[in-house]
């Protein structure tokens, strides 16, 4: 594609940047002097605590006379833990998406009945508006598919008869268009992306209603549109896991701040959709697979536990990788000695990596995960440290192994949490009450207005 936009004046934006530099230097005891909460973080780490919510509970440590004590995680939707949800699904051998989409809009399990009318209006509900991919995805494709899937969401408010109506019901008739919505917008971004910047061949295919969530995914960025119920329920159990996880998490809270403002749901969630995009995000898997291609290249027996610990010194060090200083897929600002989405999703996934020939990367990040504890507690010379893999440790191999490329990480966890997202969109708009404004301290002095004529 030829790029359309003009640079604009470089030494400009230079002569700004550096008039701005000086003003963006700020000491960290200046935060500290004024209690200022970065990041919404109390001084132990823990969250500042600005809102209550029904939906789901993320449970990592106990604070004992003021200390954190680790404890093995725990994540639950409405009350019910994860880990039982995904048992029941696995042992009556069915898809458990759409179930837990309904368990967290509605704050109850369905019945059989509820369920199959639930999912009925999701397939409905699934096919785009007429002309929407050709006009609102092929003519603007975009390199990143979160960019196009924010754009696409906005773009649906004008097909909506009813945008700006903030009723309950409302809201979830659109919610569940967008829930259905989602697969299909990031398949024919990414088919168009394949297309207009790297050359190959489209394969649009159209989505299916009878099949679930994760079927539909695969059965729409596969060129032949098919795959194995195997594959299509460990996708399904990536879904389950990511579809909520608090109202503290980034994006949730995205959601709630620009719902608090009494703006539209298609609003929200570009927002929402915004706030995930970001690398320390849900960004965070594509950096996961990357951090591992790196280290597949540089170390030569990756079952070696000297070598692969002494690269991760180096990682920690900053001398290799994104020279970041980061060991990305490790630790977790809530979780302590296990995140319950890393266990359930590296328990699915040994199965398919010894069928697949994945077992021996399988290994290495089973390996990194072993070790980087005790290669932290040297690297920054404090003691052992606890900390656990997270979810994003493991969900780039099971993607890896779907045959998914990696543009399609992050759209995928998106897709995902639309379900929670929506959900606290319509808690906070029911009893919230006000709209969500933090104060910050300002720091600039007063000082006279020079008239142009008098500046240097």
């Amino acid at each position: 594609m030829v790029n359309q936009m003009k640079d604009m004046d470089p030494e400009m934006i230079h002569t700004i940047c550096e008039q701005l530099r000086p003003l963006h230097q700020i000491k960290k005891e200046t935060f500290s002097k004024y209690n200022v909460k970065r990041g919404l973080r109390n001084a132990d780490g823990t969250g500042v605590l600005a809102g209550i919510t029904r939906l789901g509970n993320v449970h990592g440590y106990l604070l004992n006379e003021g200390e954190r004590e680790p404890i093995e995680g725990k994540l639950t939707y409405r009350g019910i833990d994860i880990y039982d949800l995904l048992h029941a699904f696995e042992s009556e051998d069915r898809f458990g998406f759409g179930e837990v989409g309904y368990l967290l809009l509605s704050g109850q399990l369905p019945t059989s009945a509820q369920l199959s009318r639930f999912t009925d209006m999701i397939g409905e509900a699934r096919a785009l508006p007429d002309n929407f991919t050709e006009d609102m995805i092929m003519r603007a494709p975009s390199p990143d598919i979160m960019n196009k899937l924010a754009g696409a969401t906005l773009a649906l408010y004008s097909y909506d008869p009813n945008p700006d109506d903030i009723s309950p019901e409302n809201i979830l008739r659109q919610g569940i268009s967008l829930m259905a919505k989602f697969p299909v917008i990031i398949s024919h971004a990414y088919q168009a992306r394949r297309r207009y910047f790297e050359g190959q061949s489209m394969y649009l295919h159209v989505p299916d209603p009878k099949l679930s969530t994760a079927e539909n995914i695969l059965h729409l960025i596969r060129p032949d549109g098919t795959c194995t119920d195997e594959e299509a329920k460990l996708l399904d159990r990536c879904l389950i896991i990511h579809a909520e996880h608090g109202g503290g998490n980034n994006s949730a809270f995205a959601t709630r701040v620009v719902s608090s403002s009494g703006t539209d749901t298609y609003s929200a969630i570009a927002a929402a959709v915004g706030s995930l995009k970001g690398p320390r995000h849900g960004g965070a898997n594509l950096k996961v697979v990357q951090m591992f291609e790196d280290i597949k290249a540089n170390v030569s027996d990756w079952t070696d536990q000297e070598e692969v610990y002494q690269y991760l010194l180096r990682i920690l060090a900053g001398e290799v990788g994104d020279h970041s200083g980061l060991i990305y897929g490790m630790g977790h600002a809530i979780y302590t000695l296990s995140d319950p989405r890393a266990v359930a999703l590296k328990s699915a996934a040994r199965p398919l990596a010894e069928k697949k020939g994945y077992l021996d990367e399988f290994n290495l990040i089973e390996l990194v995960e072993k070790l980087t504890p005790g290669a932290f507690a040297e690297a920054r010379g404090a003691d052992t440290k606890v900390m656990c893999a997270n979810v994003d440790m493991y969900s780039g191999l099971v993607y890896k192994m779907l045959g998914i490329p990696q543009e399609m990480f992050t759209p995928l966890f998106a897709t995902a949490r639309i379900v929670g997202w929506i959900a606290h969109r319509m808690e906070e708009v029911a009893f919230g009450g006000r709209i969500i404004r933090p104060a910050f301290k300002p720091l600039s002095k007063n000082v006279p207005y020079v008239p142009i004529s008098k500046r240097g």
